[in-house]
């Protein structure tokens, strides 16, 4: 379940304001997004434990793609109900009910609906490397994160660090952005191959 905790980073804008002001004008303006990314999780020593890159896309409300091509081969899906996790190398399948899993997670503040301040107490976090950042504390504790970070440079979210429960750090870069592109609906639906293990349904 390791990719589960890597939903979503993308981009907003507003000239000159705080990381707060910054993420509601990118829930305000951007319907769709997609991005060529690249995550590097690190443990609470700082040592790099895993490192990953792939492309994503999400549609709002609810419906987002992972697809990790190195140095494995996984795929996570959020059709608007359900949540599919694909691993090439287990030849295997998990699904589960989406609201379930994507509460507290940078899946509910970037591809869920505009409520995000029902789920995550947010703050300006001033700069940082060139960047201005904002934290995300989910409001429900009963979540594998503690806060998730958000870096601004311009009008774009450019890095999003994820602190979880067991002192790891999760960096997500993203480049190649693109907001509000024309997205074929079937990008977000999800088909079991023929022979794959499936768990959860």
């Amino acid at each position: 379940m390791r990719l589960l905790f890597l939903l979503f980073a993308l981009v907003a804008s507003a000239a000159h304001a705080g990381g707060v002001d910054r993420l509601k004008a990118f829930i305000a303006g951007a319907r769709t997004a997609e991005a060529d990314f690249t995550q590097t999780v690190a443990d609470k020593s700082g040592r790099v434990t895993q490192q990953a890159s792939g492309k994503m896309a999400f549609a709002r409300p609810g419906k987002f793609r992972w697809d990790y091509s190195k140095p494995y081969e996984q795929v996570i899906v959020g059709d608007g109900s359900k949540l599919w996790l694909f691993d090439a190398d287990l030849d295997q399948v998990t699904v589960k009910p989406l609201g379930d899993v994507i509460a507290g997670t940078p899946a509910a503040l970037l591809a869920g609906d505009n409520a995000i301040e029902k789920y995550f107490s947010l703050k300006d976090a001033g700069e940082r490397d060139g960047l201005e950042w904002l934290d995300a504390t989910p409001r429900n504790r009963d979540t594998t994160f503690e806060r998730i970070r958000m870096g601004f440079k311009g009008d774009m979210l450019v890095q999003m660090e994820l602190l979880d429960t067991f002192g790891q750090r999760t960096t997500l870069r993203l480049t190649h952005l693109v907001r509000n592109p024309s997205i074929a609906p079937s990008r977000f639906r999800f088909s079991p191959p023929k022979g794959a293990d499936i768990i959860g349904e």
